[in-house]
C-alpha cells in the first residue's frame, strides 16, 4: 500500500485555489490526473474549459459552479461532470473553506495507460 499525502503547506496556488496534485504518481498506472483544490472563502477559480473530460467531487463545505450561464449550488457529496471545451469556474460566496478533488483526462491519457498496463502484464 502506498498513501499520497496532502501536503497543506505546501499547495500551489492555480487558477484563484490553492492546489495540490496527488495523482500520479510512478507505482500508479491511471489513466487520469487528479488534484485536491481549496477555494477560499470569498475566492472563486478564474473561468476556463480545456480539452480535456473534468470531473469535481465537493469534499467539504459549498460553492457556486458557474457554466454555461448557469449557476448552481455544489456541496459536500455533490459530483459535477465537465464536458470537453465547457468553460466553468467555482464561487466560494460562503466564509468557510470549500475543498473538492478534481479528475480529468483525454484520449492520450487513456492509451498511454494502456501502453503502460501492457507492458507490464
Amino acid at each position: 500500500m502506498e498513501i499520497r499525502q496532502l501536503q497543506r503547506d505546501t499547495m500551489k496556488r492555480e487558477n484563484g485555489a490553492d492546489a495540490q496534485r496527488l495523482v500520479p504518481w510512478p507505482a500508479l498506472n491511471a489513466p487520469f490526473e487528479g488534484s485536491w483544490c481549496v477555494v477560499e472563502p470569498g475566492g472563486a477559480t478564474g473561468m476556463h474549459a480545456h480539452h480535456e473530460y473534468e470531473i469535481f467531487i465537493a469534499v467539504s463545505g459549498e460553492a457556486v459552479l458557474d457554466s454555461q450561464g448557469e449557476r448552481r449550488e455544489f456541496r459536500a457529496g455533490d459530483i459535477v461532470h465537465f464536458p470537453p471545451h465547457t468553460a466553468h469556474r467555482v464561487l466560494n460566496e460562503s466564509s468557510a473553506q470549500f475543498e473538492m478533488y478534481c479528475v480529468w483526462w483525454d484520449a492520450e491519457m487513456s492509451e498511454r495507460f494502456v501502453g503502460r498496463h501492457e507492458q507490464q502484464a
